[in-house]
């Protein structure tokens, strides 16, 4: 353990370095090398020391980074450094003991504090760097959302979103150099927002949904016109209950085998933070569904897999649930699955014919768990007269690993 922290990470606001505290200012004059951004590094003017500007992607800014380790090393961040910044990444590498982290007030908390938003009452999210179409499980009436911007296209792209969705009518505001001489504010509703503004912008958003407004619950179960696939879809009560029995839990990972048009891993990463999933599928034809359901439901960091189960899950990190929906006929799938989770973890595995009755008989008596049948009917039109259609009755195993 280090006795004296080497790197220093210094949040700046848009004031730029006449905001930092003497304290803080001594620390970044003490340092040998200084990580930043062009423009933090710009207002360090032509200072002696050696500057690094960051590089696309971070990744290999932070390989480097470590590279100078036991030197005085500041980095420049914006704001707060652990909302959605360099410190956020830097503590998952550098130990916290060789460490001093010095916030500025974050774009967020300064955007809350001119609005008159509580910040507990508010969903802060970022589209820097990141798919527009992470926002839209959040979109929901009621919903007060932050954003950081990509760029001064941002509030026009997240504009187009909102419309889309039938939330033209929700007040949108853009914070633009918040805690700088240049702070501006920019407001209008979605459905009349036609400005760019600067790269330095929090948008706010009011959601206000139409009556005809697409609302999606995060609850598992969304309708199965939710959904674009060929037939090979879990259905929405079917889905609910394997969603349950699955039991999403922040920042874990599933592996959706078999994924058909990918119903479970989405809704597994729209029901928990963090949550992320692997979406196994052997038909090319469905792959294109999968991305398409993946981007409309708001999950684009679905891991799409194209391959042949049990052998393409070789190698891959062990999973915290498994669900089955495809390939139970293939030699060594249960017993691969099962060898890869994790202590704790939960597998799940539905069936539809007498044969995959059969595999999950002979898993549940090895491996235990819990072995049901789903039998659902929908009320539909006979003749005059209105009468139960049944499903195909579903054969699910749960089972977790001890």
């Amino acid at each position: 353990m280090a006795d004296t922290p080497w790197l220093s990470i210094i949040g700046i606001g848009d004031d730029g370095l006449d905001g930092l505290s003497p304290v803080t200012r001594s620390v970044l004059n003490s340092a040998e090398i200084v990580f930043g951004g062009r423009r933090h590094l710009a207002a360090l003017g032509d200072d002696a020391r050696e500057h690094i500007e960051w590089l696309t992607p971070f990744a290999e800014s932070v390989e480097i980074l470590t590279r100078y380790q036991g030197r005085a090393v500041a980095v420049l961040a914006t704001g707060d450094p652990m909302w959605f910044g360099a410190g956020s990444t830097l503590v998952r590498t550098i130990p916290l003991s060789e460490m001093r982290i010095i916030p500025a007030p974050s774009a967020f908390s300064l955007a809350a504090a001119r609005l008159g938003w509580p910040l507990d009452e508010v969903d802060c999210l970022t589209v820097h760097g990141r798919p527009m179409e992470s926002v839209l499980p959040f979109i929901v009436p009621g919903a007060k959302l932050l954003i950081y911007g990509h760029d001064g296209e941002t509030p026009k792209k997240l504009a187009a979103l909102l419309r889309e969705r039938g939330f033209g009518d929700s007040d949108m505001i853009a914070l633009s150099h918040l805690g700088g001489a240049e702070e501006a504010v920019c407001r209008a509703t979605a459905l009349n927002w036609a400005e760019a503004v600067p790269s330095l912008t929090t948008l706010a958003i009011a959601c206000v949904a139409a009556a005809d407004a697409t609302i999606l619950s995060t609850a598992p179960g969304l309708p199965d016109e939710a959904y674009l696939h060929d037939g090979q879809l879990t259905k929405r009560e079917v889905r609910a209950a394997t969603l349950a029995a699955l039991a999403p839990l922040r920042n874990q990972l599933l592996w959706d085998v078999g994924a058909g048009c990918g119903s479970i891993g989405i809704e597994w990463c729209r029901a928990a933070k963090g949550a992320r999933a692997c979406a196994f599928e052997s038909d090319p034809s469905r792959l294109d569904m999968i991305r398409a359901n993946a981007l409309a439901l708001g999950v684009p960091d679905l891991d799409i897999v194209e391959g042949q189960a049990p052998d393409i899950l070789t190698g891959r990190p062990g999973p915290d649930a498994i669900f089955i929906g495809g390939g139970l006929s293939a030699d060594g799938m249960v017993d691969r699955c099962w060898a890869a989770l994790k202590p704790g973890g939960r597998l799940v595995a539905n069936a539809v014919t007498i044969e995959g009755e059969q595999r999950l008989a002979a898993a549940h008596q090895s491996l235990g768990g819990e072995l049901i049948r789903l039998a659902i009917s929908r009320a539909g039109p006979v003749g005059d007269f209105t009468g139960w259609r049944p499903l195909m009755p579903v054969t699910q195993l749960r089972v977790s690993k001890s």
